[in-house]
Parts: C-alpha cells; sequence; structure tokens
C-alpha cells in the first residue's frame, strides 16, 4: 500500500486543529458522498476522506502518523537529493509503503476489517471451517436515519483456488437500512462473509453504522443541537427565524430578552430512537456586525447614553 499524505487528502495543513480537520471532513464527506456525487472516483475518494478522518481526529493515531509522515518526508528529500545526481528519481519507498501498510492494518484491520476495502480478517485456515467474518464502517447522512432505505455497498473478498492462490474478489449488494439506526449500531448480514473450506457455512457481513458529520448539527446520543445566530436587537427584541431541521424548516419564535448560549428545545425533531423522536436544541449565539458605519454607530451611542444596563454588575458583589 503506498503511503498517503492525510493532510492533503483533507486539503488541510499539517498544523490544523480538530475543529479544522472537523470542517474539512463535513465539506468533503458531502461532496463526494457516492448517494450524491457525480464524481466518477466518488466512492474511493470517498473511503479515503473517511480514513483520513479516522486517522488525523484522534489525538493518538495523528501522533502515530505523524511520526511516519516525517520519516517519508526525510525519506523522499533524501532519494531526490540521491536521484538527482545520478539523474534518476524514484518517487516510491517501499520501507515507508510497508511501515504506512502496517500502520493502516494496526488500525483498521484490529477495528473493523479494513476501512478502504472491507477485507476479511486473515487467519489459518482447516479443514471444513467457517469462513470469516467481515466488518466494514458503512457511513449514514444523519437524513437518512429517518425512513427505512436500501443502500448499496462493495466489498472485497478473499478467496483461494485449489492450489492456494489467493485472489480478491469484488462485492456488491444491496442492504435495506432501518430507520432509526444509531450510531455505531452493527448489521449483520448472515453468509455474506468469507467463502468456508469444504462445503462449509460462509463468515457474516456486519456493517457498523458511522454518521458522516452534519455541516448544521451536532449529535447528542438521539438529540440535536444546532448554532442559531442572532442579532442583539433580535435578542433584545425578540423574533422569529427559519430553522433548518433534518425533515424540513420550520419557524422558531426567539423570545424577547433571550441570552446568548440560550437553548430553546423543539420537541420531537431529533433523531429517531425505534419509534420515538429525540428532540432539537437550539443554541443561540448573539452575533454583532463587523463592520459599522456611522449612523449606526451614532444609535448604539444613543443606546450606551441611555441604558442603565450593566453587564459587569455581579463583578463587585
Amino acid at each position: 500500500m503506498n503511503f498517503k499524505d492525510y493532510y492533503k487528502v483533507l486539503g488541510i495543513e499539517p498544523e490544523a486543529d480538530d475543529k479544522a480537520i472537523k470542517v474539512a471532513y463535513k465539506k468533503l464527506a458531502r461532496q463526494y458522498h457516492p448517494d450524491v456525487s457525480k464524481h466518477a472516483d466518488a466512492e474511493e475518494r470517498f473511503k479515503e476522506i473517511g480514513e483520513a478522518y479516522e486517522v488525523l481526529h484522534s489525538a493518538k493515531e495523528r501522533a502515530q502518523y505523524d511520526e511516519l509522515r516525517r520519516h517519508h518526508l526525510n525519506r523522499s528529500r533524501n532519494q531526490h537529493s540521491s536521484a538527482n545526481a545520478q539523474g534518476n528519481y524514484q518517487q516510491s519507498d517501499p520501507q515507508t509503503d510497508q511501515e504506512f501498510s502496517d500502520f493502516i492494518n494496526s488500525i483498521f484491520g484490529a477495528r473493523h476489517g479494513g476501512f478502504e476495502h472491507g477485507r476479511q480478517h486473515r487467519g489459518s485456515q482447516t479443514m471444513r471451517q467457517k469462513g470469516q467474518d467481515i466488518e466494514i464502517e458503512f457511513p449514514l447522512f444523519l437524513e437518512e436515519t429517518l425512513v427505512d432505505s436500501v443502500k448499496p455497498v462493495s466489498f472485497t473478498l478473499q478467496q483461494q483456488d485449489a492450489n492456494g492462490r489467493v485472489s480478491d474478489q469484488p462485492k456488491s449488494l444491496k442492504v435495506k437500512i432501518p430507520a432509526g439506526v444509531a450510531n455505531g449500531e452493527r448489521i449483520r448480514l448472515k453468509g455474506q462473509g468469507g467463502p468456508g473450506t469444504t462445503k462449509a457455512d460462509n463468515g457474516d457481513l456486519y456493517l457498523q453504522i458511522r454518521f458522516a458529520p452534519h455541516p448544521l448539527f451536532d449529535v447528542d446520543g438521539r438529540n440535536l443541537s444546532i448554532v442559531v445566530p442572532i442579532a442583539p436587537w433580535e435578542a433584545i427584541l425578540g423574533t422569529k427565524v427559519k430553522l433548518p431541521t433534518l425533515s424540513g424548516d420550520i419557524q422558531l419564535n426567539i423570545p424577547a430578552n433571550s441570552q446568548s448560549g440560550q437553548r430553546l428545545r423543539i420537541k420531537g425533531k431529533g433523531l429517531l430512537n425505534k419509534k420515538v423522536q429525540g428532540d432539537l436544541f437550539a443554541v443561540l449565539k448573539i452575533v454583532v456586525p463587523t463592520s459599522t458605519d456611522e449612523a449606526n454607530k451614532t444609535l448604539w451611542n444613543e443606546l450606551a447614553e441611555k441604558s442603565q444596563f450593566d453587564p459587569r454588575a455581579n463583578w463587585s458583589k
């Protein structure tokens, strides 16, 4: 497996913080989701983006990857310098590629049989042995969890012929995903895993549901939250705003004298839990203009002079 620069995959700098990683992943995951993207390589790009996010959003795995990446860059520079002197340039570094492959297998192989290809777990074969179980991550948009759906899934099986040669065999299925599935839930597809030996049963395929990060909503169990920016005068006077939900826009009443950080509960607009739906919480955030013209500045000065409000009154108590 050739080395992959996960920072380039997500289009971010190596110094990017967790928030930047999440934002980049959200944007790219929506752009290349196989269900909505028209890109010819959408499925492979989506898998690669998910793999990059899985590594970089974990502090431990990111530190290990960064160390491997430094070694790769150093070796590449040394190869480049040596190749220039010899009039030849070798782009691939077998040692780094093998280390990268071992690193990926140590992360994804132990957890779900490999994120990239969904390969079966390797193990010794005996006469009449049940096929290996396969587990792959299956990403879903939050909107897709509200109704039953039939989704395509593709993965790779490793098959051995009579001469002991192992080959990769692609396989595709259409899978029913029930409404109300939870993040991390496993769906079992009996007999869809690795082939058994000597007429033994096939292994099973397990789909581990993983919610793709949403650009607007954060998930807390079956509840959702969304930040609602409001102007200072909207917070003071109250207003109505069009609020997006997973099932369409609604009108949200902002009460007068609302505070920044105040949470407004919209019942039944969260995620499904079997037949019960969680709630949506609108978190108010007062936003001030980034620039002010003279006319508005005069109004603000007038308000400051006439208002008796002291936001720091409790400091003296």
